[in-house]
């Protein structure tokens, strides 16, 4: 389903984000990438959807070598491709509604997303990607007057109104306690599991990979330094990990 060939992504700056990587990902996999902050976690997701231009290597999204598609012809590869960033990247002053029915902007013309115009059927996507993730009741309120776990939800429902095929999920949980990112991985995994929905996921915490994911890659310094399956996540130990992503990668307390 997705092929990621020999991908480096050297920033402006001379900073090398990620050298040589290549892996693949089947579909219906809930896949799991770790590693430190710096380590190129989001540069690979960003890359994959082409928000950042890869240096060198190669994207192929069901056979097909996406890296340099010119925008138009990217646009419905992107609608097969959810996004759920870390800090929501909702519109704060905006309603729930607007911000999820924004999922849908790349099956709607240009000039109707200028002026929010959006059909009813639209609307009524909307209404049940919300009660999918249980917050319909939210729908009217102003983004920035949902907790950080509601606005996440918020996050899972725009992306679900693309109808994806895959969901790139970059440190979804980062910055919710323990409850509530047990809570959002729980509506990932039901995507995943109910939908069919192809899953990346970068995670800092051990127990959340050992408890979520169906296989793992692990970054570091921009190379992928482990690769393996589900008994291969589970035999990690703390040690063994620390060894392989740093001191500061951590088991999740969930006491």
């Amino acid at each position: 389903m997705l092929k990621v060939e020999n991908l480096t992504m050297v920033y402006p700056d001379g900073t090398v984000a990620l050298r040589d990587v290549s892996f693949e990902v089947n579909e219906g996999e809930f896949l799991g990438i770790i590693g430190l902050s710096g380590s190129g976690k989001s540069t690979l997701l960003r890359c994959i959807n082409r928000l950042l231009e890869p240096t060198e290597g190669r994207i192929l999204w069901n056979g097909e070598d996406i890296t340099h598609l010119d925008q138009s012809d990217l646009r419905p590869v992107r609608r097969e491709m959810g996004m759920i960033f870390q800090n929501f990247n909702l519109v704060r002053r905006s309603s729930v509604m607007v911000n999820v029915l924004a999922g849908r902007l790349g099956y709607t013309p240009p000039s109707w997303s200028l002026i929010n115009r959006f059909s009813a059927e639209d609307r009524q996507k909307a209404v049940q990607a919300l009660t999918r993730v249980g917050i319909p009741d939210k729908a009217q309120n102003r983004a920035d007057e949902l907790s950080g776990g509601q606005q996440q939800r918020v996050g899972i429902a725009r992306a679900l109104m693309q109808e994806p095929k895959m969901i790139l999920a970059d440190e979804p949980v980062a910055s919710l306690d323990p409850v509530l990112a047990h809570s959002i991985l729980g509506h990932l995994e039901d995507l995943n599991q109910q939908d069919g929905i192809t899953v990346l996921c970068s995670l800092h915490f051990l127990d959340l990979v050992q408890r979520y994911s169906t296989r793992v890659i692990g970054l570091r310094a921009g190379q992928v330094v482990f690769e393996g399956g589900k008994e291969d996540i589970r035999k990690i130990s703390d040690e063994r990990f620390k060894q392989i992503y740093g001191e500061e990668a951590q088991r999740l307390e969930t006491d």
